[in-house]
């Protein structure tokens, strides 16, 4: 007896990811936020091409966009990993369960790093909470095999909030200190990592020829209002660079043993 098969239906977010021009801004989103302009010049279309591809890929929330705060006419385009994840996996089990992401499974990040330190530099402007934070959160998610350090461009005093945030959920760094970026000039770094558009837009130099990222996220600290909204504030990008920090760490696994 033959077995009637359901119509066939290819899931939208394989529709999505299959044109060859959406894939390429995506591959380019893996490694750093950019704004529309340079990713018209990185991939070397037409802009309004590039606008519409990037406006579908907005509208199923696998690009987020931000105005950039140094530049207002510029936007900051990112990839969403979550939602990227979950679309995938999600319409992978459609096509068979064991294609599908195992329940309860939480994605840990185990390094297997060579001997020489990898050295990372979060800048932002006052360095007083979002690279704060990102110190003290990859060299947690690290366990220590990461060498993580932030500065500033104007630095001022670290924010309680920055604090108190990430204690809740476990990671200390009450015992860290701004400081100004001029302080590590002439020192080498695998990755230098920008969590302010400012400070990305200034273009600080380093010797060598250290990765850059750039990841574009609000000041939390600029927020006003009662404190429970600007802890929220903190409490968002904490979580934001959190979900980056797990991605950045696989990748800093994937490129060091490529190198190796």
């Amino acid at each position: 007896m033959s077995v009637a098969l359901a119509p066939l239906r290819s899931p939208g977010v394989f529709k999505l990811l299959a044109h060859d021009l959406r894939w390429n801004i995506l591959m380019l989103l893996t490694h750093s936020d950019y704004s529309g302009q340079e990713l018209v010049r990185r991939l070397q279309q037409p802009q309004n091409l590039v606008s519409y591809h990037l406006r579908l890929l907005h509208e199923q929330d696998v690009v987020g966009e931000r105005r950039s705060t140094a530049d207002e006419r510029s936007i900051y385009y990112s990839l969403n990993l979550d939602t990227l994840r979950t679309l995938y996996f999600s319409s992978a089990g459609e096509l068979h369960p064991a294609l599908g992401a195992p329940e309860g499974e939480e994605q840990e990040a185990k390094l297997s790093l060579p001997s020489k330190p990898v050295r990372v530099l979060f800048l932002c402007t006052h360095n007083s909470a979002r690279s704060q934070m990102a110190e003290g959160i990859l060299r947690d998610l690290s366990g220590g095999k990461i060498e993580a350090y932030s500065a500033g461009s104007h630095p001022t005093d670290l924010h309680p909030l920055a604090v108190q945030t990430l204690a809740a959920i476990g990671i200390d760094i009450s015992q860290q200190q701004p400081k100004h970026l001029d302080q590590f000039y002439g020192q080498s770094f695998d990755y230098i990592v920008t969590v302010c558009d400012r400070v990305r837009e200034s273009r600080p130099t380093f010797p060598g020829d250290p990765e850059r990222v750039h990841w574009s996220f609000s000041d939390p600290a600029a927020v006003e209002g009662p404190e429970e909204e600007q802890y929220r504030a903190f409490e968002q990008v904490a979580l934001q660079l959190m979900t980056r920090m797990r991605y950045l760490v696989i990748l800093i696994e994937r490129e060091k043993k490529g190198k190796s």
